[in-house]
């Protein structure tokens, strides 16, 4: 008969090991550290990110941009560098209201793709922000 006593594992260190090994101390990270906290992972999936930015411009054309927005920025979380998914990100914070979001998806598109197909379309969006905030912090 077993018990979980008798396949219990020691795992503490040896009765020697700080003065054998002085730097292992190191590699414990105190819970108070900023280093312990722990962030989500999500490993790079292209073909995930791809079918986010479907998904996401399916509730665009439906002008449901909200939920649109989300399924761009999980793309972006499975495929930090997507040119498309900032563009359409960009185009979502636009017709959210969010200009500020909307600028820095905007020029991160053109980080990724100086010369990419929509650079132009982008450069004008970005002018037009800039005019539109310019007017508003003139207004105030």
């Amino acid at each position: 008969m077993s018990s979980s006593k008798d396949t219990r594992i020691d795992l503490s260190p040896p009765n020697d090991d700080t003065k054998d090994h002085p730097q292992s101390g190191a590699a414990i990270v105190d819970e108070g550290d900023e280093a312990s906290d722990i962030q989500e992972f999500h490993p790079w999936d292209p073909h995930k990110a791809a079918k986010d930015i479907e998904v996401g411009d399916f509730y665009y054309k439906r002008k449901n941009y909200h939920a649109a927005l989300e399924r761009y920025r999980e793309a972006l979380t499975y495929k930090p560098n997507d040119a498309i998914a900032n563009f359409r990100l960009a185009e979502c914070e636009e017709k959210t209201g969010n200009a500020s979001d909307a600028l820095v998806h905007y020029q991160q598109y053109l980080k990724l793709l100086p010369h990419g197909p929509l650079a132009g379309e982008v450069e004008k969006a970005i002018a037009h922000l800039n005019a539109t905030t310019a007017k508003q912090s003139s207004a105030n």
